[in-house]
C-alpha cells in the first residue's frame, strides 16, 4: 500500500491516482504513525493540519522509516517535514523542498493559505507565498515586471498574514505606479502554482515506488522514548479498531 496526504494542494488527487495510491486527507499527528500500522509501505505528505490539531510529529516519519517505510514530502507541510527529516532518509521532492533546504524560504507559513473544508473541494480562500513567488519569477523572465515592482510585490504579500493574503490586500499593500486592477490582472494571468506542481511529482514519485518496504540499515537508531511509547499504545488503525 502507498499512502498519500493532500488536500489544498492537489484538490484532485483522488481522481489522478486512481486505484495505484491511497488517498489520505491532510495529516495531523498520529497519522503518519497510523499508516505505518496499517501496511503503508511509502509515504507521501504534502498537506498536514496545524493550528487547531496537533501537525505531524517528525517522531512518526522517523518510526516510519525505521521501519523500511519510504517516506517523500513536498509542496507544503510535507516540503517543512523533508527538509527537517532529510538527514534521516526522509526524500524531499520540488523546488520549495530546495528552497527550504537552502534557506531562501524560512518561516512555516510560507506554504500556508486559508481553504475550503473537503465537501468543498478544498478551493483556496488565500495565496500561498511560495506561489507569488513563484509567479514573480516568471513575471521577470516574461520581463512583464521590474525587478523593482516584484521586489515590492513580495515585500507586501511577506508582510501580510498568510490568513490575509488575498489578490486585493496584495495590490493594496503593493502601491506601485501600477493600478490595483491592472497590478492583479498580471499576476493572475502569470499564476504559477508551484505547491500544486510539487505536489503532482511526489504523486509519480510515490506512484512509481516499487510498493514493499525496504529494510535498510539505517546510520542512526530510532529510540522509543516513554513519551513516544504512551503515544503508541492508545492509537487506533484508520478503520477505527484497536491496532
Amino acid at each position: 500500500m502507498k499512502v498519500a496526504f493532500v488536500g489544498p494542494t492537489v484538490p484532485d488527487a483522488v481522481r489522478l491516482a486512481g486505484n495505484t495510491l491511497t488517498i489520505r486527507p491532510p495529516a495531523r499527528q498520529g497519522d503518519v504513525l497510523r499508516a505505518v500500522r496499517d501496511g503503508a509501505a511509502a509515504i507521501g505528505l504534502i498537506d498536514g493540519n496545524f493550528e487547531y490539531v496537533a501537525p505531524v510529529w517528525h517522531k512518526e516519519i522517523l518510526f516510519a522509516l525505521s521501519e523500511g517505510v519510504a517516506v517523500f514530502g513536498a509542496a507544503s507541510m510535507g516540503a517543512l517535514r523533508a527538509a527537517e527529516c532529510a538527514d534521516f532518509g526522509m526524500a524531499g521532492i520540488g523546488e520549495i523542498f530546495r528552497q527550504y533546504v537552502s534557506g531562501e524560504a524560512e518561516d512555516d507559513s510560507d506554504v500556508a493559505l486559508l481553504h475550503a473544508p473537503e465537501e468543498l473541494g478544498y478551493a483556496p480562500l488565500t495565496i500561498p507565498l511560495v506561489n507569488v513567488r513563484a509567479t514573480l519569477r516568471r513575471l521577470l523572465e516574461l520581463r512583464s515586471f521590474s525587478v523593482e515592482d516584484a521586489a515590492c510585490v513580495e515585500e507586501a504579500v511577506s508582510s501580510l498574514f498568510y490568513k490575509e493574503r488575498t489578490w486585493g490586500a496584495i495590490a493594496a499593500r503593493a502601491r506601485l505606479m501600477t493600478s490595483g486592477d491592472a497590478l492583479i490582472g498580471k499576476l493572475r494571468a502569470g499564476y504559477v502554482d508551484q505547491k500544486r506542481a510539487d505536489g503532482l511529482e511526489l504523486l509519480e514519485a510515490l506512484r512509481s515506488h516499487p510498493g514493499e518496504r525496504q529494510h535498510v540499515k539505517c546510520q542512526w537508531t530510532f529510540h522509543a522514548t516513554s513519551l513516544w511509547k504512551r503515544a503508541l499504545d492508545p492509537l487506533p488503525s484508520s478503520t477505527g479498531e484497536p491496532a
